[in-house]
């Protein structure tokens, strides 16, 4: 059974939770102790100087480190230690501060990957081209035309991704995100390498996608106009450790976060 603490916060549905999270390499004690709780539905940064901790906490999330200590929640299941696949399918979607598509691949195709573990079909029925994998074919088509739309790139359906303004790559990149079904979206800088137009574009993609979604999202920007803009909770790394955390207009006003952090 699970524990209703684990699942509510205040009365509200947490989707995440970590409890006393740390990781340790040889010496070095990258996360140490960090605690987050999230709830349906809340748009919520994580942010520090380089090195803070705030891209390991994110690997931690999605498997790709186990933690030396503590624990991950999901909607109340414990998910500490399973796989990167296994963290997908349980609902935690991830983009990159570093885009990574499937850049020999068109738009669509980028979209159709991200669907293929929600519309299941046999290796036999794909080798033989049997109906049914014609059926699925053209399901995760429409599924990922109609995504695209929502995104306002099916213009570019048949663009290598390679060839889409940057802009546009990160929209990509957040799309193929959404397409696994995630309860909850990590974005890890999505500003990085945006001028000022495509970071205003950004923080409207990203209301958009909390509003019609009904997405949970969690994430890293040093852009603090962006953070300050959309978030309403932050919790500041330094040094692996919790150095702030709350109200996000209240954190970016703490002085131990501006001295840390924001360099004034």
């Amino acid at each position: 059974m699970q524990n209703t603490d684990l699942q509510q916060r205040d009365g509200h549905e947490l989707v995440l939770k970590t409890e006393h999270l740390c990781i340790q390499f040889g010496g070095l004690r990258a996360v140490d102790d960090v605690n987050l709780e999230i709830r349906k539905g809340e748009l919520y940064g994580l942010i520090g100087p380089n090195g803070a901790g705030k891209t390991t906490v994110f690997n931690i999330l999605t498997g790709v480190y186990k933690p030396t200590s503590g624990r991950v929640f999901l909607c109340g299941e414990n998910i500490t230690g399973k796989s990167p696949i296994e963290v997908n399918r349980k609902g935690i979607a991830r983009t990159f501060q570093n885009i990574r598509l499937f850049n020999n691949l068109t738009v669509i195709e980028n979209i159709m990957v991200g669907l293929s573990n929600s519309i299941p079909c046999s290796v036999p029925a794909s080798v033989l081209r049997l109906p049914r994998h014609r059926a699925s074919e053209k399901e995760f088509y429409d599924r990922a035309l109609a995504l695209l739309k929502v995104f306002k790139l099916e213009d570019y359906r048949d663009y290598l991704a390679s060839n889409l303004p940057y802009g546009k790559q990160r929209r990509l990149e957040i799309a193929r995100a959404l397409a696994t079904n995630p309860k909850l979206l990590l974005l890890d800088e999505p500003a990085a390498g945006m001028n000022p137009h495509e970071t205003e574009e950004l923080m409207e993609d990203i209301t958009f996608i909390r509003r019609e979604f009904d997405m949970t999202i969690l994430l890293i920007e040093h852009d603090m106009r962006l953070v300050g803009g959309i978030c309403e909770n932050v919790t500041v790394l330094n040094f692996g450790t919790e150095l702030a955390k709350g109200e996000t207009a209240t954190v970016l006003k703490d002085p131990a976060v501006v001295k840390a952090y924001l360099g004034e």
